[in-house]
Formats: C-alpha cells, sequence, structure tokens
C-alpha cells in the first residue's frame, strides 16, 4: 500500500457500480457516498432520518450536479427496519456495501429489538442487512464489503457471556467491544466467503480520530454540556477533519489489490495520515470467537447467509 499520500484523486471510475453507505447523512459516511458518487457510482445512502437524508441528497447533488443518488431509510437499531431496507433495495447488482453507520458512548439503552444500543446498532444491525444483501453482492463480480471499525476497538475484548452488556455497563467499554465485533465480523466473513468461492472481498478500516458528529451526539443527547464542549475542543486540536477520516475507507472499498480480512487506517500512529496497513489487536484474529460471535449474531438477529451454504 502506499504510504506516502493515497488520495480520491486515485479512486477509479466507477461507472456502472452500485454502491449502498450506511449513515451517509453527515461525517465520515457522507464523505464517503460523496466520492463514490463523484466517481460515477450509483450510491444508495442509508439513513434512519428521512429528512437528514433528504438534506444530504441535496446537499451532495449540490457539490455533485452530475451524481447518482438515491436515499433508502434505514434505521440499524431496528431489524425489521434492515429488512425493509434490504427487500426495496431495487437494483440487481451491489458492487460495495460500506457498514459505516455507528454511535459511540452513549448511556445505556436498548434497541427497538432489545439489545445494548451500541452492540445492536454497530455490529447486529450491518451483521443482518449483509446477509440480506449478500446475494447481490455475490452476484456481482469483484463486488466488496467494507465494515467501518475504529482504533478504539483495542480497548476491550468481546465478552461472549454478555454480549448486550446486561451484567454492567460501562459506554467506553460496550463501545470497544462493538468495535471489536466489527473486525471479527470481517475476519468471519472473510473465511466463509473464501470457503464458499465466493468472489467477494471483505475488509475492515477506520478514520483514526477524525472530527465528525459522532463524538459529541452522547453528550448532547444527555444535556452534558461541559463534556460536548469539551470533545468540540478536542476535534479542533487534535482531530483530522472527516474527508481525512473517510480516506482509509474509500481506499478499502476502491483501490486495487485490496486484501481479504485486511484492515486500513491512518499511517500515523492509527491517528492521522493516509492509508495504510492498520495494527489491530490479536482478538480479532481468533477464528473461534468470530465463529462463536457468527453463531450468536446469527440466533440473535434472525439473518442467514444462505448464500454462503453448500
Amino acid at each position: 500500500m502506499n504510504r506516502t499520500g493515497w488520495s480520491v484523486q486515485e479512486i477509479p471510475d466507477l461507472g456502472g457500480r452500485t454502491a449502498v453507505v450506511t449513515g451517509a447523512n453527515s461525517g465520515l459516511g457522507y464523505v464517503t457516498a460523496r466520492e463514490l458518487a463523484r466517481r460515477g457510482a450509483r450510491v444508495v445512502l442509508g439513513c434512519r432520518s428521512r429528512a437528514r437524508g433528504r438534506a444530504a441528497v441535496e446537499r451532495l447533488t449540490g457539490e455533485v450536479p452530475k451524481a447518482d443518488v438515491e436515499l433508502g431509510e434505514l434505521d440499524l437499531g431496528d431489524l425489521a427496519s434492515v429488512r425493509r431496507f434490504a427487500s426495496e433495495f431495487a437494483h440487481d447488482r451491489l458492487d460495495l456495501l460500506v457498514n459505516n453507520a455507528g454511535v459511540m458512548a452513549p448511556p445505556y439503552g436498548t434497541t427497538a429489538d432489545g439489545f445494548e444500543t451500541q452492540f445492536g446498532v454497530n455490529h447486529l444491525g450491518h451483521f443482518a442487512l449483509t446477509a440480506l444483501l449478500l446475494p447481490r453482492l455475490t452476484a456481482t463480480p469483484g463486488a466488496r464489503v467494507v465494515t467501518v471499525s475504529s482504533m478504539m476497538h483495542v480497548l476491550a475484548n468481546i465478552d461472549l457471556h454478555d454480549l448486550n452488556s446486561e451484567r454492567h455497563y460501562r459506554r467506553w467499554t460496550a463501545y470497544a467491544r462493538s468495535k471489536t465485533a466489527n473486525i471479527l465480523f470481517t475476519h468471519e466473513l472473510a473465511r466463509r466467503l473464501a470457503a464458499a468461492g465466493a468472489d467477494v472481498v471483505a475488509a475492515a478500516a477506520h478514520p483514526g480520530y477524525a472530527a465528525t458528529n459522532l463524538q459529541t451526539a452522547g453528550p448532547r443527547a444527555e444535556g452534558r454540556r461541559t463534556a460536548e464542549r469539551l470533545m468540540e475542543l478536542a476535534n479542533r486540536a487534535l482531530a483530522q477533519p472527516a474527508e481525512a477520516g473517510a480516506l482509509p475507507t474509500l481506499y478499502a472499498a476502491t483501490a486495487h489489490g485490496v486484501r481479504p480480512d485486511s484492515f486500513t487506517g491512518p499511517s500515523l500512529a492509527m491517528w492521522r495520515g493516509t492509508p495504510a496497513p492498520s495494527w489491530r489487536a490479536p482478538w480479532t484474529l481468533n477464528d473461534t470467537a468470530g465463529e462463536r460471535l457468527w453463531t450468536a449474531s446469527e440466533e440473535l438477529t434472525g439473518a442467514a447467509y444462505d448464500a454462503l451454504k453448500a
């Protein structure tokens, strides 16, 4: 991988290709969707809020007037919404699924289906969505699934005995576990795709420390003004902009030679810089943990990966 300065100018022509980007109304997801559209891809923006999604489509087409984009309502915290989004996906091919949406360190809560919010949205929602869209992906030569994790996955391994943090909840530990789950999911998906002989690459990426509304959303929702202000100041002083934070995702999604189960992040200490192979915690390469998480996720979501079964 080029460590000296891969940029969006190196994204190849994506004309004729179709992409889905979750959480595409703001931050990293918006930048990812915009740059894919700029290179000619048809992009479906998966957004929880129809109003914010419409605003994103209007903004994107203002920046890229010839963009071929459409909006799909998608609430990853509600499996009924995930199933509806997949059933309404109207395209025969799907070249790229970017599992980007996420929540960070909210107070304890549960999704519509009763899962701890971060595990439910960040992992289970994307696990189910990928299963439902996999027949389109496997039918499209050279398709990719890119799941966005975080450098903070290094803070905690998953707890297979308490996936939903029912015994004890610490918001940052739960966030780190959900981000570990993202990489373990990629690891196991890549293994199963290879075993099935599918022409699909599953890879993971992370943005380093990128300034988005993800950091301030939790404190704002709780009315913790001091914490929100501190996050804003940290973003200004330490973080790279969303345009830079999206580069590892765009690299994993479009660059030539991206390997299955690779993990791409910023080149400088996992923090900032151009895309490069990123260090990952050893537990994200554990085959047994990946298989056990997969089995638990199937049971919790009812998702069936029939396209990978003999």
